[in-house]
């Protein structure tokens, strides 16, 4: 179908902007920031509708509040936050987004390592080594077993543990890890001095993931994985990683999402894989700098792995949050917008005291921005196409939420326009450009390129941000499924101090706040940036609910084949003049007897 033109869809959606109840000035935006000569220009368009400062702050505000106890699945803070979720998608007026149903339960499984004591021992021909969980390592199963005992191990360090026929790479060949342990580099080869033709370039990869890694090494067999952490390629602390990777691990169940899973899953710190190679008799430095390459092959140290693993396992259900507004001519088409409501929760630091991991940014911000998008849209003339404003649960323990809602649609994936992902929103001030993550993957980029261009902004790649956070967020999950999915984040090239004063905000929020208890709400934000960013993904949106365009994934991008067969189907719909029938059935449903947590 041909493509409606962007810049007259824009300006159309700001017409209506006009007309449609209260719109907000830029007026509304000083009236919560504080003054910082010298005054940017004004906003290159009019807010729509309802984006307002007040209401983000207010969102967020309480999201990340005490009361919410950093809005852990399966804890008082769910209950909490799905509770204030739906008071505010009723006051706007949008209907259940699951058939009638607000929520989308979601089966998972709970694991707790309850002797965090235990060290990682490595046998060597004249000794052994302990490593510290917490310090040194982290170590968990992903198999929901209470015990878990790996002995006597044989240790293999694998370079990347990647295999990946399009870039003719395979760290598999010429070894057999049935058994054994296998330690891998964090992200991808490009990170490294490797050919930067290969995995994305900076960008990175979906072969960087941890996920990826940990499935790998459990096809063939292996025993245990252990990624060596590296915060110069992932772009945070050690601490980060440890506050995300210790306490309740939550997953799918091995029922809704089967597949090798590892009996023993882990990190280690750079320097204690330097210590564990060093007294291997081998350089970490040598053979990393080796692995950086196809020519790589596998080492095999002499050296074995021990480890006793025991585990509370709890299974039990968490929800998505789903709120449509259905569209007035196609309503069997749908727009997503998402963002995840879950936060890391709260637990007991080293001292014995309850730290509460506020998630203001991550992702209160993200949430905040889709309820100020979703009011908009509900006060505005109501879109030719349906929207659906998904939360779902589960985003902090890799996106199983979304995953499990692309496994069990609402629409069916055929019928699903787009999705619009809105993640950690670091408040960093008015920019002259917006991040595109994971660029150069769908013509939605196209389409962003044409909103930013009417508030002459420009889109700009994420390569100098943390790798392959394209791969981390709940668009992925609709992107491996073959449909167009976007990432962007705020610009780093600010008004006031241009690309080094955005890069080092963004420096700041990541290394001292991102999954700490640091994480927490500022009444003094300035938000003109962020809400001239809302704006623009309310813009997006706007046009593709209001158009009659498919957009496709670019040529040479993953899952692109996925795609290709869904317009025909939908192109053979809108001929024939009738609306696809919703898929009905193949979707488990929650007990309607399960526990409810209550205040």
């Amino acid at each position: 179908m041909r493509r409606v033109p962007l810049i007259l869809s824009i300006l159309s959606s700001l017409s209506l902007a006009a007309c449609h109840g209260r719109t907000a000035q830029p007026a509304a935006v000083t009236a919560v920031t504080r003054p910082a000569p010298p005054a940017p220009p004004p906003m290159a368009v009019t807010l729509a509708p309802r984006i307002n400062g007040a209401a983000f702050l207010r969102f967020d505000h309480v999201l990340s509040s005490a009361a919410f106890e950093g809005r852990k699945p399966g804890t008082r803070g769910e209950v909490l936050t799905t509770q204030y979720l739906l008071e505010q998608l009723r006051h706007m007026r949008l209907a259940p987004g699951d058939r009638g149903a607000w929520l989308q339960a979601v089966p998972m499984v709970a694991t707790r390592l309850l002797n965090t004591a235990v060290p990682l021992r490595i046998h060597l021909p004249h000794g052994s080594q302990r490593f510290a969980y917490g310090t040194d390592m982290l170590a968990g199963t992903q198999q929901a077993r209470p015990l878990v005992i790996l002995k006597d191990s044989p240790i293999v360090f694998l370079g990347y543990g990647i295999d990946a026929p399009k870039w003719r790479w395979n760290d598999y060949r010429h070894v057999s890890v049935k058994g054994k342990t296998v330690i891998v580099l964090s992200e991808d080869p490009t990170q490294a001095g490797g050919d930067p033709r290969r995995f994305n370039g900076r960008a990175g990869s979906r072969y960087g993931r941890r996920l990826y890694k940990y499935e790998q090494a459990a096809r063939r067999g292996a025993a245990a994985c252990f990624i060596i952490y590296s915060s110069a390629a992932s772009g945070i602390p050690w601490t980060a990683v440890r506050n995300a990777g210790t306490g309740v691990q939550q997953a799918l169940p091995a029922s809704a999402a089967p597949g090798p899973r590892l009996a023993v899953a882990g990190w280690l710190t750079r320097r204690a894989a330097v210590r564990l190679f060093r007294a291997a008799g081998v350089s970490l430095k040598t053979l990393a700098a080796e692995a950086a390459h196809r020519s790589f092959r596998p080492v095999a140290l002499d050296a074995t792995a021990s480890i006793t693993l025991r585990s509370s396992i709890r299974y039990s259900w968490s929800d998505n949050v789903l709120a449509l507004l259905k569209g007035r001519r196609h309503p069997d088409q749908v727009v997503i917008y998402s963002a995840h409501w879950d936060g890391l929760g709260m637990r007991r630091n080293a001292r014995g005291r309850i730290e509460i991991f506020h998630g203001a940014i991550a992702n209160a911000s993200g949430v905040a921005a889709l309820l100020e998008i979703a009011e908009a849209f509900a006060h505005g003339r109501r879109p030719r196409r349906s929207v659906l404003f998904l939360m779902p649960t589960l985003g902090e323990a890799a996106q199983a939420g979304s995953r499990y809602y692309v496994a069990h649609p609402v629409f069916p994936l055929d019928k699903t326009v787009a999705d619009i992902n809105i993640d950690d929103w670091p408040i960093l001030g008015r920019a002259r450009d917006m991040t595109v993550f994971g660029a150069g993957r769908s013509q939605l980029e196209d389409d962003l390129r044409g909103v930013l261009a009417v508030q002459d902004r420009t889109p700009s790649a994420d390569t100098g941000q943390p790798i392959g956070l394209y791969y981390r967020s709940d668009q992925y999950s609709f992107a491996r499924a073959g449909v167009p999915a976007l990432l962007a984040g705020p610009g780093l090239d600010l008004l006031e101090g241009g690309r080094a004063a955005g890069e080092a905000a963004l420096r700041r929020y990541l290394m001292r706040r991102y999954h700490t208890p640091y994480d927490v709400f500022d009444p003094h934000w300035h938000l003109g940036g962020t809400l001239e960013d809302i704006q623009t993904l309310y813009l997006l949106g706007r046009h593709l609910a209001d158009s009659a365009q498919w957009p496709d994934r670019h040529a040479g991008s993953p899952y692109r084949a996925l795609r290709a067969a869904m317009p025909a189907a939908t192109a053979h719909a809108h001929r024939a003049g009738k609306a696809a029938p919703r898929a009905r059935g193949g979707l488990p449903r929650a007990p309607t007897n399960r526990p409810r947590l209550r205040r």
